[in-house]
């Protein structure tokens, strides 16, 4: 049987990141696309092979934040060497970004970090077990964050194999009654429920993420898209219900079908970051009512007149749904005011840095 050729196009390349190729000059350096990333290097793959890369010293000191980084899914422009090595020139604009706020809440900001979570995605799967993990709320905070990079989302519940078909059905109940017009799909890598349904979404050139806690069965999933057991998988404790780490790095990988997944470390904590796109999309509804409040800045909290607290107070608005909405807006509101605390240190140190600069040449130095 001969071996498929791989093409940049079988790898997601299209019409746009060429277009954004030549307004950037790099036609004369390969493209790869980043498919794991480790501590210091990345591992990309084009048309000639995997090549194990890194980014060059001044990537790393125009860098102003993590998002300026290489990420899983991004395309790269590279100079090729020998022994498959290679070096990332430049990281092409995304079309998508999947990222989420970790670290301490520091009011300096310092802590306060973007983590990117894969670039240039069509497709996340939310993926959530029966058991313990199962929760609507952290649902709704992965649907901010798919939203607010204008990708699809799509529900996915997994192990039914451990519940009855009634429980599947209450489920399902309650999340369409949260979360309207969202796709969920019920899955069992136990007994193959729902995988055609998964399989249906990751066209050919679709690059698809999985997302969620770790031991909700993310790994055993794509394991069976694939059809063989290329990601190594463990037990859920006993004891705990909560999945061990098993997948450490973010990586891509290719079903046969020509459609692109990557799988992810199993993430404990869905912080938001400056997602207010997000949040407006997943609760419109409650916007909605927003908008006729007495005052434009109303916090919907205590304010009098606020059409919000109406419907929650009439019915209208869900509880459940309403607190989740405050607290989404509060670490929102947090995180914008932790990075402009940040940015305002930066141009505050670099006035400090030119001051410096300036003093220090009326001694005679000129190399500062």
């Amino acid at each position: 049987m001969s071996m498929r050729i791989i093409k940049n196009e079988d790898l997601g390349w299209d019409d746009f990141f060429e277009s954004k190729r030549a307004e950037m000059g790099l036609g004369d350096f390969s493209v790869a696309r980043v498919i794991a990333e480790y501590k210091g290097a990345y591992k990309v793959k084009n048309e000639n092979g995997e090549f194990l890369a890194k980014i060059t010293g001044k990537q790393m000191l125009e860098a102003e934040s993590r998002e300026d980084y290489p990420a899983v899914g991004d395309w790269v422009a590279m100079s090729e060497l020998d022994n498959e090595q290679a070096v990332i020139q430049a990281v092409l604009p995304r079309k998508s970004t999947i990222k989420r706020r970790f670290g301490d809440k520091n009011k300096s900001g310092e802590k306060n970090d973007v983590q990117i979570i894969a670039t240039n995605v069509g497709i996340a799967f939310i993926v959530e077990s029966v058991g313990r993990d199962y929760n609507v709320n952290r649902l709704e905070r992965y649907l901010v964050i798919a939203k607010d990079a204008s990708i699809k989302p799509v529900i996915v519940i997994n192990k039914t194999d451990l519940i009855l078909d009634e429980e599947s059905d209450s489920k399902l109940a309650e999340i369409k009654n949260r979360l309207e017009d969202v796709d969920v799909i019920f899955t069992s890598a136990v007994n193959n429920e729902g995988l055609d349904k998964l399989k249906a979404y990751i066209q050919k050139g679709e690059t698809c993420c999985f997302l969620g806690s770790s031991g909700v069965g993310k790994s055993s999933l794509i394991n069976k898209l694939l059809g063989k057991d290329d990601i190594k998988t463990g037990d859920v404790s006993s004891y705990s219900d909560r999945g061990k780490h098993i997948t450490t790095n973010r990586e891509m990988y290719f079903l046969e079908s020509g459609g692109i997944v990557i799988d992810n470390p199993g993430i404990r904590e869905v912080g938001i970051a400056d997602a207010n796109a997000g949040i407006n999309s997943i609760f419109d509804e409650i916007e909605i009512f927003a908008k006729k409040c007495r005052y434009v800045d109303c916090t919907h909290i205590h304010e009098p007149d606020c059409e919000v607290l109406k419907a929650l107070k009439g019915g209208a608005l869900d509880e459940d749904k309403y607190s989740n909405y405050i607290n989404l807006k509060k670490e929102t509101e947090y995180f914008e005011m932790s990075r402009s605390e940040k940015r305002k240190k930066n141009r505050d140190f670099g006035k400090f840095l030119k001051r410096a600069k300036k003093d220090f040449s009326k001694f005679g130095h000129k190399d500062f």
